[in-house]
């Protein structure tokens, strides 16, 4: 409702059922907002956010924006613990259960989870009324000085630190710890109209007092959980001490070095760090071709060789032993770990990782990313950090040559080659050309991705002629899909038949003898990508209601289904063309490495941005940690989404 309509009442409570609350509902202005499409991955975020953060309630999230209606449902019983859960999924914990402590002190009531794990990151996320704080704040400060105390007491007074000589600190306190602290303040105040940082004094010490009484109650009633925390963290203590004397030892050779500069590097000129950019490249090849390409006035080069260490799984000592990690450090100048670290000493404003278009090469830029995100974010946070795009095909013909960046555009690139010139003559006598037929094209390059990814469960000429029956929508015609099915029999095969079973369509026929059959179970017929090439197969059905045919130039091609006219596209667009495939960034000339990756004019450069910090921790974690279940679990989720070069 809008304007000044008085109150009405809207629906009327079944037997057994209730209605209350208030309904809100806002179109942003297209006067006020340039982009008004809202992201579901965001809205999603935070609605998650506060379901964990108030226990107990409810939020459907409903979106029902384009033909494929979504919904999700966001309940969590448990509250911040199980928030932690749900943060630490693709970690192996320490204790069997998070710590909680919950109070009220001083009007300021806090509610706080803490979990430690068995990998070397701190993990915290902090609210005051449900709104989160980015930087922390007094009540953060307040959670770390009682956290050390209590940890510090706790290790001094069980001879842990005596027996292991070390001396612990907070850092190590925090070593493997995830923890959501929230807080409710009556008037909260914050250094920014953002509200990342809490900054109201009567938050300390309420939060100082609670979360040390709560701890130290927790440590005094659970003595051999507590001896496992703080014997991890006496580890960390000397592993601390370790990565100190390592780093002292690089500074002295450092000093000694007159150069001070790794020997591979190639630096530039440009002193300007705002100038100055560096490309972080894999191997010697394509190192030797980066460093003749490159602009020696403003561009560095910095060849790595092979896969550097994954710095999710190993201790900063360790990390700093690896010679590959160690030449990073030494030649971005801005040191590393929490005493030495200064983004604002970085030689360069630009850090570009430029890996080979295959798996290894994507397997090395993510290890990079993992070293950057876990040991220098504020390079990322700084937007200093991106991810260079080096073509994948070069297209010639004649005197004229493209870059294509990867299968996608080369396609898209084949479809306009080969449908220029071309038409379709439909059955029932309609001809297709130009942008008509284009746009067919692009309709049956739509579909074609739908039925790759189900031709995991069944033959694609199965699926796409199933789908132009009907198979995947309301109106299935069996009879229909059978004689669309013999449109692919060859001499002796005999004609299919269909039924429809209790969970499948089952096709059959005899074919030299020997019965064949083809089953699109309900798995297939109930899966995503089966709605929408039931709602694309519309479109398509009456163009495809019998054999087409295509033609270009001299050459005519009978096609039967999208699958077929999209082949045939394609076929036309290679036809003298000459393609050649970059595996690796060696293969290519310094010439055209430069013009098109290197050249600020013509290239395409990905800024690496972290939106929510919990869900890069999660998948991190994920892909990079110990824990094999996660990392398998995200593979079969992402499966039939990913293209695998061999």
């Amino acid at each position: 409702m809008t304007g000044d309509s008085p109150i009405r009442e809207v629906d009327t409570p079944k037997a057994g059922e209730y209605l209350t609350g208030t309904e809100v509902t806002f179109y942003p202005s297209t006067d006020t907002f340039a982009f008004i499409e809202f992201d579901r991955k965001t809205l999603e975020h935070r609605l998650r956010e506060l379901a964990f953060l108030n226990s107990g309630v409810t939020i459907y999230f409903r979106d029902l924006r384009g033909a494929d209606p979504w919904e999700e449902k966001l309940h969590y019983e448990g509250g911040i613990e199980a928030f932690v859960r749900h943060l630490d999924k693709a970690k192996t914990p320490l204790l069997k259960a998070p710590i909680v402590i919950r109070g009220r002190k001083d009007k300021v009531e806090i509610d706080l989870a803490l979990w430690w794990n068995d990998s070397y990151h701190e993990h915290m996320l902090c609210f005051t009324n449900n709104i989160p704080q980015r930087d922390g704040g007094t009540h953060l400060s307040a959670f770390r000085g009682a956290l050390t105390r209590i940890i510090t007491g706790y290790a001094e007074s069980s001879g842990i630190t005596k027996r292991e000589k070390v001396n612990v600190g907070g850092e190590d306190a925090r070593e493997g710890l995830t923890c959501v602290l929230s807080v409710k303040v009556p008037d909260p105040k914050f250094s920014s109209q953002t509200k990342d940082k809490l900054v109201s004094s009567e938050v300390r010490p309420a939060v100082e007092g609670l979360v040390q009484e709560g701890l130290a109650s927790w440590f005094e009633e659970h003595p051999n959980e507590a001896k496992a925390i703080v014997g991890k963290i006496a580890e960390a203590a000397a592993a601390r001490e370790a990565a100190r004397k390592a780093r002292e030892l690089t500074r002295r050779k450092s000093a000694l070095d007159i150069t001070s500069l790794p020997g591979k590097l190639a630096d530039c000129s440009e002193r300007d760090p705002a100038k100055s950019e560096i490309f972080i490249v894999e191997g010697d090849s394509a190192g030797g071709s980066a460093k003749q390409a490159r602009n020696r006035d403003n561009q560095a080069v910095l060849p790595l060789r092979g896969k550097i260490l994954n710095v999710e799984r190993a201790r900063f000592d360790k990390m700093l032993s690896s010679d590959q990690i160690g030449t990073l450090i030494t030649a971005l100048g801005a040191g590393i770990g929490r005493d030495d670290f200064n983004a604002d000493k970085v030689r360069y404003h630009k850090i570009v990782l430029m890996t080979d278009a295959d798996v290894d090469g994507a397997h090395i830029r993510t290890l990079l990313l993992t070293f950057f995100y876990r040991q220098m974010p504020e390079l990322i946070e700084r937007g200093y950090i991106y991810i260079a795009q080096p073509p994948l095909y070069k297209a010639s013909k004649g005197k004229s040559s493209r870059y294509l960046k990867d299968d996608f555009e080369m396609d898209a690139f084949l479809v306009d080659e080969g449908v220029d010139g071309a038409e379709l003559d439909l059955p029932s006598g309609e001809r297709r050309t130009g942008k008509d037929l284009l746009a067919l094209v692009q309709l049956c390059r739509s579909a074609k991705g739908n039925i790759d990814r189900l031709a995991a469960r069944a033959p694609a000429f199965a699926v796409e002629q199933g789908a132009l029956a009907g198979l995947l929508g309301e109106s299935p015609d069996i009879a229909a899909a059978a004689k669309r099915l013999d449109l692919y029999a060859e001499e002796g095969d005999g004609p299919w038949t269909g039924e429809r079973g209790d969970t499948a369509y089952v096709f059959k026929r005899v074919r030299r003898g020997v019965t064949e059959s083809v089953v699109l179970d309900d798995g297939l017929l109930h899966a995503a990508d089966a709605r929408r090439l039931a709602e694309r197969a519309g479109g398509l059905a009456e163009v495809f209601s019998a054999p087409a045919t295509f033609r270009r130039k001299d050459k005519s091609t009978i096609v039967r289904g999208p699958l077929d006219l999209l082949g045939a596209v394609l076929d036309a667009g290679r036809k003298g063309l000459t393609i050649q495939r970059y595996k690796g960034l060696g293969e290519m000339n310094p010439d055209q490495l430069w013009e098109t990756t290197l050249d600020v004019d013509a290239r395409t450069l990905l800024q690496v941005r972290v939106n929510h910090a919990d869900d890069a921790d999660d998948m991190f974690s994920r892909l990079m940690g110990d824990l094999v279940e996660p990392r398998r679990e995200f593979i079969q989720a992402n499966a039939l989404d990913a293209e695998v070069d061999v």
